[in-house]
């Protein structure tokens, strides 16, 4: 990376020389193109810190929301973090705009930010009741004087001390400027490979006047979500259809979704009464040890439909305390038990949700006891009610793509969350922009 920015620093310096008249906007293309390289590496979600905890953006008011605004409107999001050092930091944050495919937008901060280009979290107090001592942050989105301005995919940025180089950790968010109606659906699927673990969406886009497009393959760019994870969101459908301002997508061998089953649980909303899913508790003046149940195989079990939060949690104490700054952590033990206490040849095991931020990291992942014969990891966790499951990856493919097959099964009457989301580049643009969204239920059948 270091050395692509020298040698478009050379290049800039021959072309000066070539072309002084010139030389204000070859900077901006180069300041552009430098921005760009120095953003490749950019993770749209993560956390840099390991003194950083229970980092959460969503709705206000809705903690099992997904982070969405309405430009120009009048929405408002949550942000929340706990900071193990338990001192007082200079925290503050910015966005950056990106394209559908999350690499940054070839934009200065002027051309998608209203007023300042970062703010400072100024809203903190200091843990009390709690064993474990951490400070809590948090901020309302967006702030006043610091306002996205275009519709798109955004990258929330948190750093230290004003410098954006010093990133502690990223969140996503999508701003939208609804411009279109999605019409869409959940199915099964008609391939008898596919018929019983499955789901199929099908769907149709109507553009609004004003939205024009003269190649539908390049300008308009979907993406499909399942329980709003990106890990496995469906991109690049091309309609297979378009007349006037609707198009249609044939998705009966592209949107296909391994439908899993029903999210596992943990109840930790309360540390001293301990809920059916916690097998022990350890408890010492210093912390708190929390031992779940074993899970064992779900792959031969039936369907067993029951109300789940698919993959995300809640933080909350069901003691009456103040959620935020007075509940505590605990660290967590899980452990799995694979079919016939044998770990699995080729594979790695991963605890799996937006616990660990649906990461397939080192972070997540599970090491087998040879003498129990189980998989186990543990979790530092606040007090909550959490959704999990397990999944594996191949241990020889570089993209480590999960999958439920093994440990969970998969059945296509299992509920999840779907949305549908349209992007859209006008001709001569310079980033996509948000037009169009769909949420549906696998339950809700039209």
């Amino acid at each position: 990376m270091l050395n692509s920015a020298a040698q478009l620093f050379k290049q800039f310096s021959r072309a000066i020389k070539w072309n002084m008249a010139g030389q204000v906007k070859i900077f901006g293309l180069l300041l552009f193109s430098i921005c760009a390289l120095s953003s490749e590496a950019q993770i749209p979600e993560a956390v840099y810190s390991s003194r950083i905890r229970s980092v959460q953006l969503y709705p206000y008011g809705n903690q099992l929301g997904y982070p969405i605004i309405r430009l120009g409107g009048s929405d408002q999001l949550e942000l929340h973090f706990d900071d193990l050092d338990a001192d007082l930091k200079n925290y503050s944050y910015t966005y950056q705009l990106c394209n559908a495919d999350w690499t940054p937008a070839m934009l200065s901060h002027f051309d998608f930010i209203k007023g300042f280009s970062q703010t400072r979290i100024s809203a903190y107090r200091n843990s009390s009741i709690a064993l474990t001592r951490y400070t809590h942050y948090q901020a309302t989105l967006p702030d006043r004087n610091c306002v996205p301005s275009r519709s798109g995919n955004y990258i929330l940025k948190v750093f230290l001390n004003g410098d954006t180089s010093r990133l502690v950790f990223t969140k996503r968010m999508l701003v939208i400027q609804e411009r279109a109606t999605v019409g869409a659906q959940v199915q099964q699927p008609f391939n008898g490979l596919y018929f019983k673990t499955h789901q199929k969406i099908q769907f149709n886009v109507n553009l609004n006047d004003g939205v024009d497009v003269m190649n539908p393959q390049q300008q308009i760019k979907i993406a499909i979500l399942q329980n709003y994870r990106w890990d496995n969101a469906l991109t690049g459908l091309r309609p297979t259809f378009f007349s006037r301002r609707t198009l249609e997508y044939n998705t009966e061998n592209d949107a296909l979704f391994p439908a899993g089953k029903e999210w596992r649980w943990v109840d930790l909303r309360s540390f001293r009464f301990q809920s059916e899913r916690v097998a022990d508790a350890k408890y010492s003046n210093t912390g708190t040890e929390i031992f779940v149940r074993t899970d064992g195989e779900r792959t031969q079990q039936r369907f067993n439909f029951y109300r789940d939060s698919n993959g995300f949690y809640a933080l909350g104490p069901s003691e009456n305390i103040n959620p935020l700054w007075q509940s505590d952590y605990a660290t967590v033990h899980f452990s799995f038990a694979p079919q016939g206490n044998q770990p699995y040849v080729g594979k790695d095991v991963y605890l799996f949700g937006a616990l660990t931020n649906y990461n397939l990291g080192e972070s997540a992942k599970m090491t087998f006891n040879s003498e129990k014969g189980v998989y186990e990891t543990s979790l530092f966790l606040k007090q909550g009610y959490y959704d999990y499951m397990y999944v594996t990856v191949d241990a020889n493919d570089p993209k480590k793509a999960a999958s439920f097959e093994t440990t969970e099964g998969n059945l296509w009457e299992t509920e999840n969350e779907y949305m549908i989301l349209v992007y859209y580049r006008p001709l001569a643009g310079r980033a996509d922009e948000l037009i169009g969204i769909a949420r549906l239920n696998s339950l809700v059948r039209r």
